[in-house]
């Protein structure tokens, strides 16, 4: 794992490459063993690099790496998990090999077979830059699910890439204007999806999609568009295409021959390895396979919270005396966890708003007091059906759907007016047919607002959206605004038609929540501690294999996961396993009524807000007021905007 960062600057001028030490010292947590630098005076291009020595550690693995016959230059952020099967496939076009890295074994497949045959054979995470001297041409590529970040863009005339946006920042010609659009788009769901960031001209590169630049054309380079080498919505219609036809048990051998697989190719390393381990289905599933492999008793660490509504530390526990790994836990105080609160802006770079990042940062911590390397259980709900929401969501959209269109937004309309508590109960009550029972009891307040936004939906794609929107209109709470569009809600780029609403789900989560928030808290988390993590759940063979699995090998019984927990039981008591879903949260609600009551008051002072000039205080006060004066529990709504005006103070 390291970090990368570079930039083109085409006019000649004293000191132009100088800014590359500061733009990856900006990044040294995410390599903290070497720093590297090599520039081409006469194209103007300039690679850095920090590493964190995982496989060779040697100077034979230190980069810019050149390849054997000196035409292409490489820094490259990641793992490689098969490049020994690489190396076997290269033995009769491959020059002697230096070393036994994984990326001496990639810059020899790029050299061999071209750049994109060698994306779509390599398993791993990673993004990558690398200049073809002879052709003049820079790429830039990233994994298939976005493990590993990568930003990109035109500042003026300068090109620039790195793993995070501070070392963009780092470089004089960024001018880090904050895109108020994308701003919006923060708002509704918590994170900033790729292609966006939070400043004008800087993108992320999307998942799964590398971009060449012709740098001996000014014009075409500055058009160069993105392409796709992989894409998870061409697995999911090719898993569809070709369902896995055998028994229950049959599915159980496959998917547990492929996580193996998986989890042996990413225990691959040249220093201490563990594995996060909550107790939870994913990371048991994984911390089991990983003691599976006969390599000696493996290492797993988990945090645990002093309150007990939140603490999953003794399952964590149980799972770990089963198995027989080397246990590490720390029970933490909410004093603790605050402390993080002030290092957020800085490590998460840009506005992000999963109040998470706080235990996983801690966790993060934890692990690399003892390992370089651990394994997370990643993915596993977007993939086999987890989160509560595929059973919520398609149940109360076939109630809904069943009232005309015209009825819901009449309702919607009443609920959504100032009324009295009497007839708000009367107009839930007529839709005592179409509402769950839970909904029907809890429908006050925010919840009754948001319900009556749901009730207005057209589609159930639009009523999903809505459900998971903290900002329901973002545009009112950011002035001078309009939300670009992302995969959610353009249709062009959703998965083939007819999918059941909860394939559907799992098929947006998977290219939307999990690389946009899942892993960008993970990564960030774990590599300000100079932490790898691995994603075994998110070998794209996994994936491919999870798509051609039937639903009812996902969500069973009302039980998400059916055909993930039937691995982990081959391992692991059911006892151990069975309890309601939590989730790594924090009580947050409580924190902004208590503890963090005074940062936050600061950080939402309408004076401030006005001065500052990105937020209408309006309806922001409205909610603090409400949260304050426990009416509502508003927290969803008000972390990023608090995480937005914490980073703000950063810039």
């Amino acid at each position: 794992m390291c970090g990368i960062a570079g930039f083109v600057d085409r006019h000649p001028a004293p000191g132009r490459f100088d800014p590359l030490r500061g733009m990856i010292n900006t990044i040294r947590h995410r390599g903290p063993d070497e720093s590297g630098m090599w520039v081409d005076e006469v194209s103007g291009v300039a690679l850095g690099h920090r590493r964190l020595s995982i496989l060779e550690l040697s100077a034979a693995g230190s980069q810019p790496m050149h390849s054997a016959d000196g035409r292409h230059v490489m820094v490259f952020n990641g793992e490689i998990y098969n490049h020994l099967h690489l190396r076997e496939q290269l033995q009769n076009a491959a020059p002697s090999w230096r070393g036994h890295s994984d990326t001496e074994t990639l810059l020899a497949c790029i050299s061999t077979w071209g750049l994109e045959h060698t994306l779509k054979e390599a398993v791993g995470m990673f993004a990558i830059a690398v200049w073809d001297r002879h052709r003049r041409v820079l790429s830039l590529a990233r994994d298939r699910t976005g493990e590993k970040p990568l930003y990109w863009g035109w500042q003026g005339d300068t090109l620039m890439f790195g793993s995070e946006l501070k070392a963009l920042k780092a470089h004089p010609a960024c001018r880090a204007q904050i895109d108020r659009n994308v701003l919006a788009l923060y708002l509704r769901h918590g994170y900033i999806a790729a292609p966006y960031s939070i400043y004008q001209g800087i993108n992320k590169l999307p998942p799964g999609h590398y971009i060449e630049i012709p740098l001996a054309n000014l014009q075409g380079a500055r058009e160069a568009a993105s392409h796709p080498y992989w894409s998870m919505n061409q697995a999911i219609q090719t898993g569809l295409a070709h369902p896995f036809e055998g028994s229950d048990a049959e599915a159980i051998d496959a998917l547990e021959r492929q996580l193996l697989q998986s989890v042996r190719g990413q225990m691959l390393a040249d220093v201490p390895l563990g594995a996060f381990l909550s107790g939870g289905v994913d990371s048991s599933v994984i911390a089991a396979l990983m003691q599976a492999q006969g390599r000696g008793t493996i290492r797993t660490f988990t945090m645990g919270f002093s309150d007990k509504r939140y603490n999953e530390a003794p399952f964590a526990r149980a799972v770990a005396e089963h198995l027989g790994t080397t246990h590490t836990e720390v029970t933490v105080t909410p004093e603790d966890a605050l402390a993080v609160v002030p290092s957020l802006p800085h490590i998460y770079d840009e506005p992000f708003a999963d109040s998470s990042q706080i235990p996983t940062y801690m966790v993060s911590r934890l692990a690399r007091q003892h390992v370089t390397v651990a394994l997370s259980g990643d993915g596993g709900d977007e993939l086999f059906g987890g989160y509560n929401t595929y059973k919520i969501a398609p149940r109360t959209w076939s109630r809904l759907s069943r009232l005309p269109v015209a009825a819901r937004r009449t309702a919607g309309a009443v609920l959504s007016a100032p009324i009295s508590s009497s007839l708000m109960a009367t107009t839930l009550n007529s839709l005592h047919p179409f509402l769950p029972a839970r909904l029907r009891q809890t429908a006050t307040g925010a919840k009754a607002d948001k319900f009556a936004d749901l009730l207005r939906a057209g589609s159930r794609e639009a009523f999903y959206r809505k459900m998971v929107s903290r900002w329901r209109v973002p545009e009112k709470a950011v002035p001078d605004s309009r939300e670009p569009t992302t995969q959610l809600n353009n249709p062009e780029s959703w998965p083939g038609e007819g999918l059941p609403f909860e394939q559907w789900l799992m098929a947006m989560d998977a290219q939307t929540y999990l690389p946009g928030d899942i892993l960008t808290k993970v990564d960030r988390a774990a590599m300000a501690n100079s932490l790898e993590t691995r994603v075994p759940l998110l070998d794209h063979r996994v994936i491919e294999l999870a798509w051609r699995l039937p639903l009812h090998m996902k969500i069973r019984d009302g039980k998400g996961k059916w055909l993930l927990r039937q691995v982990l039981f081959r391992h692991v008591p059911a006892s151990l396993i069975e309890r309601p879903k939590k989730g790594f949260s924090v009580p947050l609600a409580a924190w902004l009524r208590g503890p963090l009551h005074d940062w936050a008051e600061s950080l939402l002072d309408e004076a401030r807000l006005r001065r500052e000039g990105y937020f209408n205080p309006i309806p922001i006060r409205k909610a603090w007021e409400r949260h304050l004066n426990g009416k509502d529990d508003c927290s969803r709504r008000l972390w990023p905007v608090l995480m937005f005006q914490a980073w703000l103070e950063t810039q």
